[in-house]
């Protein structure tokens, strides 16, 4: 093993370049050159690094959907419907399933099959089949910025193909699209692949052209804790920096718990702020995106309605620079246009009234943050300790060692033995904190914080609490109460 968070060399890089756009033959439509032209003649506008830098200087919350679909004009008159109807502030391509998995013969025949439909048979947008040339008919169709989200653990193409195309955003990292999503991908191969899209971008940012990055902060969306997503983005940024990225967005998926979610969103920038310049990256632009509720979502609308506006609540109490937003059609699949149009709106009622609002620092809330960022520094320490000082080589040996350990995560790569479940008030703690580098004070606190709950609801503490609060959701409330001693 032999990976090192170092910047690729120039030459390495290019002779790499050859090999990836052979991969599909759009592919070869990419041009360094004219694709740098191409950004500097874009308006203002639709620069994702120009908005978010607003947004943070003004201190008012962007609000952005999901959304994608397989043909061309449709999916341009979806966005556009999202940006005129659903004012949305910036706007996705969300990429087909196919397409995050290199399929890209199975996302062509899927695009055709959906052209021929006069509807889209694939869950997304298939960016490397529409080309540079596509992807450019959808940037300058819009009047605000676009960013790329999939999920995909080797991007390489797709993030030349798309940055190529005009978009000035790009979503994902090597951790958080590779161990939550995947069984069998190695991590030191995805690791170095997303080097490859960080270099990518840095050669952009050389060019005076900031492209922003966007690592996947809800990981697995499913009870897990802060600290965990936090070590992630954290890990993620600094091997951004490292390839010269210059402009981070840091992601957390909302847990449900009011202080703990403001907590979580202050001590994440905070926290990516304080480890690049601790590691020499002193001119990075750090924002942050907070996700509406990721697990299971109420089925009928008005309660559903409810979760988004609670969520849109929480993103304007803590002052994030964007929130990603559902719509209420989240328990049913793909949402029509106008439900997507409809979250968004609603969404922006709440963020708007909330615009000069900002939760003060309260004993409670500083709690809540110094909890978390003990934990945080925790993990990520000991990954820089077991990789000798570098943070690439760390990583690979902390997942072995499952000092870095994701909740409910697929691949092999994760250990596993975390397990999670919520306090008496709704905020996440862990339940088993299996090889975490955690000292006695930390564990001491979990433990206690259960232990609240199981008193109050008259059972122990155990792994029922776990199930049942995966499940509260759907069922109406965020912490799944034992029935007997349920006193709401």
């Amino acid at each position: 093993m032999n990976i090192k968070n170092k910047k690729i060399e120039l030459a390495d890089f290019m002779k790499l370049r050859e090999q990836v756009l052979l991969d599909w033959p759009t592919g070869k439509e990419v041009d360094l050159e004219e694709a740098f032209a191409f950004h500097k003649n874009l308006p203002i506008e639709q620069s994702f690094s120009a908005l978010l830098s607003e947004a943070k200087q003004k201190q008012y919350i962007l609000i952005q959907p999901r959304a994608g679909v397989a043909a061309l004009n449709k999916h341009i008159e979806l966005l556009q419907y999202l940006q005129d109807e659903g004012t949305a502030d910036c706007l996705p391509s969300t990429i087909d399933s196919y397409t995050r998995h290199n399929r890209y013969k199975e996302a062509q025949q899927g695009l055709e099959e959906s052209i021929v439909e006069g509807r889209s048979l694939l869950n997304g947008f298939p960016a490397v089949n529409h080309g540079v040339a596509g992807c450019r008919r959808v940037v300058q169709s819009l009047k605000v910025p676009v960013q790329v989200r999939h999920g995909t653990p080797d991007a390489r193409l797709l993030a030349e193909i798309t940055l190529a195309g005009g978009y000035t955003s790009f979503e994902g990292g090597g951790i958080s699209y590779n161990i939550p999503y995947s069984k069998n991908i190695s991590l030191e191969q995805t690791i170095r692949d997303w080097m490859y899209v960080d270099r990518l971008v840095g050669l952009y940012q050389e060019q005076g052209i900031s492209i922003n990055r966007e690592p996947y902060g809800p990981l697995t969306g499913t009870l897990v804790p802060p600290s965990i997503s936090h070590a992630v983005a954290i890990v993620e940024s600094l091997l951004a920096a490292e390839q010269g990225v210059k402009d981070i967005t840091v992601g957390y998926g909302q847990c449900g718990n009011l202080i703990q979610d403001v907590a979580a969103i202050r001590t994440l920038e905070s926290l990516t702020q304080s480890y690049l310049e601790e590691h020499g990256y002193h001119d990075v632009m750090i924002t942050t995106v907070m996700h509406q509720w990721m697990g299971g979502f109420p089925q009928d609308e008005a309660k559903a309605y409810g979760v988004i506006t609670w969520g849109a609540a929480t993103a304007a109490f803590a002052g994030a620079t964007k929130v990603i937003v559902k719509s209420p059609h989240e328990a049913m699949g793909i949402p029509t246009r106008e439900a997507n149009a409809q979250g968004l709106l609603a969404t922006k009622q709440v963020v708007s009234m909330l615009k000069d609002q900002r939760m003060p620092n309260t004993l409670e809330l500083l709690a809540e943050m110094k909890i978390i960022e003990m934990e945080t520094r925790s993990i990520v320490d000991k990954m820089f300790e077991l990789g000798e000082g570098d943070i690439a080589l760390g990583t690979i040996r902390g997942f072995e060692a499952g000092v870095i350990d994701i909740p409910f995560a697929p691949s092999k790569n994760n250990k596993g033995l975390i397990l999670p479940a919520r306090d008496n008030v709704g905020a996440i703690r862990y339940l088993e904190t299996g090889n975490l580098p955690f000292n006695d004070e930390i564990k001491a606190f979990n433990k206690n914080k259960l232990q609240e709950r199981a008193d109050y609801e008259k059972r122990e503490v155990s792994f029922q609490m776990v199930i049942d609060d995966v499940y509260a959701i759907g069922k109406g409330k965020l912490i799944g109460r034992a029935t007997k001693g349920d006193k709401q």
